[in-house]
């Protein structure tokens, strides 16, 4: 009998759409994008930063709410090898339509049974009272998080099911505190900055720990799930977020909680290949492909494709290629 494999992958598409430069810088995008997609010959890829198109005023009727196509995406699918997959979407905070940017896909050569948009379905939004807030702050607010998680699951041809869970945590940029941005740019104090950046680490540890809790959910219903979290995390493999999902052993410290563990792919390949971003003559590996015991037992090697990569910081905005390197992994289900 021919051994099975299975490719799995993930790359950021970097505001994949029609955005201020118009249709015509889009079509530079695609032939380029299309065939990094092509190289991946991936069964199963998840995608972030597709941005959906509405449609042109006048094509529907006042009774019926324009709704938001992915259009970009279409097109770039088109003649990759992936316009026939099944596809899950996630969806904005009202859970019935996708979000103008940054959405989250995940195709698949074969039909998804299930797949879910999660966005503080198992951790509250955290809630605190600005403490440099202008004027001051005398309430709770809410702090939640940017963009919702995407959970699908498919029934590979030999029987197991696979869990996917995509994902794309904040940057570690400082986030808005009321009054403390100038309209021109900048911040009106180190202490504001500072409190914006404590709240964009709040945000993306606690995403980090629901995406965490899912896999709990997965790995109770079936110890040996086969369970892949994907994504463009903006952290490191040593930062908090990835120290969050992965649960690993020397953290944790307690040995009968070892069987959850997640295990970062790309561990497998050589240190100086180890990288999916470049800025400013750093090289950082931002994107992260982790698996459970169950699907790790299947692992065979990893990839990143990081050939042609550009120093974000070298090329100005606008540049038709992804400052992202695209990551698969292939398993074998014999």
């Amino acid at each position: 009998m021919a051994e099975r494999r299975l490719r799995i992958a993930t790359f950021n598409l970097e505001n994949l759409g029609v955005a201020a430069e118009g249709r015509g810088a889009l079509d530079q995008r695609l032939p380029l994008l299309r065939a990094q997609l092509q190289r991946l010959r991936a069964d199963v890829l998840c995608l972030q930063e597709v941005d959906a198109q509405r449609p042109p005023p006048g094509s529907t009727s006042r009774s019926k709410p324009r709704s938001r196509q992915l259009e970009a995406l279409q097109s770039l699918l088109a003649e990759s090898g992936y316009a026939g997959f099944d596809h899950a979407v996630s969806l904005d905070r009202s859970g019935k339509r996708p979000a103008d940017k940054h959405n989250l896909v995940i195709l698949s050569r074969w039909p998804l049974i299930a797949w879910e948009s999660l966005h503080h379905r198992l951790v509250p939004a955290p809630r605190l009272q600005y403490a440099t807030a202008l004027p001051p702050s005398t309430e709770v607010q809410p702090i939640t998080w940017d963009r919702p998680l995407l959970r699908a699951s498919l029934r590979l041809p030999d029987g197991p099911l696979l869990h996917i869970v995509n994902m794309h945590l904040r940057a570690p940029l400082a986030a808005p505190v009321p009054g403390q941005r100038r309209r021109g740019g900048g911040w009106q104090s180190l202490g504001g900055w500072a409190e914006g950046f404590y709240l964009a680490s709040l945000k993306r540890s606690g995403q980090a720990l629901e995406a965490r809790l899912l896999v709990e959910e997965l790995l109770a219903l079936d110890t040996e799930a086969l369970v892949l979290v994907a994504g463009d995390m903006n952290a490191g493999e040593h930062e908090a977020p990835l120290r969050i999902l992965r649960g690993a052993a020397a953290d944790v410290d307690t040995p009968n909680l070892a069987g959850g563990e997640l295990t970062p792919l790309a561990r497998s390949l050589p240190q100086d290949r180890r990288y999916s971003v470049l800025h400013d003559g750093r090289a950082a590996l931002y994107d992260h492909l982790l698996a459970s015991p169950g699907l790790t037992s299947h692992f065979l090697h990893c990839e990143i494709h990081n050939e042609a990569l550009h120093d974000e910081g070298a090329l100005p905005p606008g540049s038709p290629q992804s400052f992202h390197a695209p990551l698969v992994a292939e398993f074998t289900l014999a």
